[in-house]
């Protein structure tokens, strides 16, 4: 028995809960004795979590992400760092890596700080059929858990993700008008974004009559020359665009192109994602999906403040994507 269980079975909100705990004047006396009837009935000892909650007491929120070296999760953690600052919140980081075992460590350690909330960055904290870890169900248990750009259906675990299916599906249709027959995918991982991604690009490609062809599906480690490597090894491939799940792999595709004689954009348009430094650090400079990060961890934090407050929260909430033209696409 939690926080959370008291508040729904008294029908109020956590935070209304942890005023009762707290004796605070803003509780009518009906509602406290209600609350404080079902913690009766159900033997609950408030713990240090319902005591702070609201009441500012700890101001401090932990964030697990796999790898803080990888560009976009280290964007994140400074853009949710920036915005937690600015609510007078500090935060406690653990890089979990990708190993199963190294994030429920690392969840564990991190819980055991006295956190007030706890945000995942990246859709790699899922199993494989995309549900909480019991590690991940536990902390939720106890307090809010936020997942960055991933989704999980879970009992006070609340998502904010950019919408990658549609934006992947929109530059699939675009391609298509433009008279692109044979579009290639590339992608370097079967997290919760990727196959986003990838079921956008294979519903465009459905709603105009078309097949996913697995042969136009390509996967490769995240690499610029792996990439690129990969496909001089597939010169037997005809495509006549690239739609990549990350810069890296994107300029591996021009690598390629440059290293064959292709002309971007006049025989193939190639589009990469995050919008990341690469994509103007290379020549010609990189079409890419600007993600919105920092919209994304903005909203993040702001909702997290809200729940904080007492308010209600959507539990799942989608950022649009936005397509920044460059030099290697002209639809």
């Amino acid at each position: 028995m939690n926080i959370y269980d008291i508040a729904k079975l008294a029908g109020v909100s956590i935070a209304t809960v942890s005023r009762v705990v707290n004796d605070s004047p803003k509780v009518s006396e009906r509602t406290k004795a209600a609350v404080l009837k079902v913690m009766e009935e159900n033997n609950y000892t408030p713990n240090v979590f319902a005591r702070g909650l609201g009441l500012g007491s700890m101001k401090s929120v932990g964030i697990v992400c796999p790898d803080v070296a990888d560009a976009y999760m280290a964007k994140a953690v400074s853009y949710l760092e920036k915005n937690l600052r600015g609510y007078g919140y500090d935060c406690i980081l653990y890089c979990s890596s990708y190993d199963e075992e190294d994030k429920r460590q690392a969840v564990d350690l991190i819980f055991k700080k006295q956190i007030d909330a706890l945000i995942l960055v990246g859709s790699n904290y899922s199993d494989v059929n995309g549900q909480a870890p019991d590690y991940v169900q536990e902390a939720a248990s106890q307090i809010p858990v936020f997942l960055i750009n991933g989704y999980l259906s879970h009992n006070n675990i609340y998502c904010v993700l950019a919408d990658d299916f549609q934006s992947v599906y929109d530059i699939t249709e675009e391609l298509l008008f433009s008279g692109k027959k044979r579009i290639l995918f590339l992608y370097n991982s079967n997290s919760y974004s990727a196959k986003r991604k990838r079921q956008g690009y294979m519903d465009a490609l459905a709603a105009h009559g078309m097949e996913a062809d697995g042969e136009l599906m390509l996967y490769c480690e995240n690499s610029i020359y792996a990439m690129r490597d990969k496909l001089l090894c597939k010169r037997n491939l005809v495509f006549d665009s690239v739609i990549a799940t990350e810069d890296w792999l994107a300029v591996g595709a021009l690598k390629y192109a440059s290293a064959t004689g292709i002309r971007v954009p006049e025989a193939i348009n190639i589009i990469g994602y995050n919008n990341s430094e690469l994509s103007i650090s290379c020549t010609p400079e990189l079409s890419s999906v600007d993600n919105r990060v920092e919209v994304l961890c903005k909203t993040a934090i702001d909702s997290l403040m809200s729940l904080l407050g007492g308010q209600q929260i959507p539990r799942r909430q989608m950022i649009k994507c936005h397509l920044i033209k460059r030099q290697t696409t002209d639809f």
